[in-house]
């Protein structure tokens, strides 16, 4: 179990120190003079990665001239796991803070411990993730071809393990809501259900980290209106120019967004140039030689809002209208949920070491497989 972690600079400075456990014995200065004398005394150019001392286990990896170093005090603790946590974290922290250095770490404080309690869960948590992914075939009448909703419960717990139970579900008042509907389902071997038939109730015994407590998926048809209808006009004229103006409806609720929306069009391989309107400074949409497809990025589309784009592109020789399209959506729509599965109460465990735990329960819906034929 890790204890303790810190970044070094190469001449011994702290930079980063975080304390998870309060395990170790000793101050965190004590922690990390100890370290350097340690590894400075050693001979040669590559210093071992793993050093006992005192008691103290000493992990480290060193990267643009600063150590990466994790502490552990238990016996049961597995020295290769923190060198590959260690690695994770230095990809992590160039990712977020770029090229990595004595400044750019100092400059980075905030963040970088943000991160770490995200990444070592320190904080006595529970998130539960109702996570759905859309798959939809529309014709070109505006009729659903094919609509299917798979979906995931997925509980990430940061709570100590404490042997005790605790339940998801619907509201505990008979008759709430509106019923959901799924065609298939299935559980985690953890998952107890004898209260799932009378009240859609699902217990587990927590523990660190993350599973997948329930699946299921819903076919044909979904409680909500679909998420996007596209609108399209294309026309050509005699020198062949092709005119293509799109229409995209958001048919979320008003309070709801779609965010990362892609559209994503095949157009006719002779296409040689692109003109283009868009009506929000925010867009942007490109031509792609190498898949020869038109690609209309929006970051933000609020419920209810209707996007245009107006493309004229330049096609040699007859035949264009029937190279283009179907066009291809993916989108994230945090909050929301297509099947209208929600979780009404999270009944925790309190009492432990931090006392009763913070509860979060987030929905996501995300498609990369939302197609609208022209």
């Amino acid at each position: 179990m890790l204890s303790q972690l810190f970044i070094l600079s190469s001449k011994g400075d702290p930079l980063i120190h975080k304390d998870f456990r309060g395990d170790c014995p000793g101050s965190g200065t004590e922690l990390t003079d100890s370290f350097y004398r340690r590894v400075t005394a050693l001979r040669g150019d590559q210093a071992p990665v793993f050093m006992t001392h005192d008691g103290h286990h000493f992990v480290h990896v060193r990267h643009a001239g600063l150590y990466f170093v994790a502490t552990s005090s238990g016996a049961g603790t597995s020295p290769f796991a923190l060198v590959e946590f260690l690695n994770r974290l230095v990809s992590l922290l160039r990712d977020f803070c770029g090229p990595l250095s004595e400044k750019s770490v100092g400059g980075n404080f905030a963040l970088i411990c943000e991160l770490l309690d995200e990444m070592v869960g320190s904080r006595n948590e529970i998130f539960v993730d109702v996570v759905e992914r859309l798959t939809v075939v529309i014709a070109a009448n505006g009729t659903p071809m094919k609509v299917d909703v798979q979906g995931e419960i997925r509980l990430k717990s940061f709570m100590p393990s404490c042997g005790e139970e605790f339940c998801v579900g619907k509201s505990e008042l008979r008759g709430y809501g509106t019923p959901v509907r799924v065609d298939d389902c299935s559980f985690h071997s953890c998952v107890q259900l004898d209260e799932f038939q009378s009240g859609r109730v699902l217990k587990v015994t927590p523990g660190q980290g993350e599973l997948t407590l329930m699946q299921y998926q819903l076919a044909d048809d979904t409680p909500t209106p679909l998420p996007f209808r596209l609108f399209p006009t294309v026309d050509q004229d005699p020198t062949g120019r092709l005119r293509l103006y799109l229409k995209l409806r958001c048919d979320l609720p008003p309070k709801s967004q779609a965010l990362n929306v892609r559209l994503q069009l095949p157009v006719p391989k002779g296409v040689s140039s692109l003109a283009q309107e868009l009506s929000s400074p925010e867009q942007t949409a490109e031509l792609q030689p190498g898949t020869k497809s038109l690609c209309w990025s929006i970051p933000r589309c609020q419920g209810g809002s209707q996007l245009a784009a107006t493309f004229k592109m330049a096609v040699p020789g007859p035949g264009a209208l029937l190279e283009l399209g179907p066009a291809a959506l993916s989108f994230e729509l945090p909050g929301a949920t297509c099947s209208g599965l929600r979780v009404r109460f999270l009944r925790a465990p309190g009492g432990g070491p931090g006392g009763a735990p913070q509860r979060w329960v987030r929905y996501l819906t995300h498609s990369d497989s939302y197609v609208l034929r022209l």
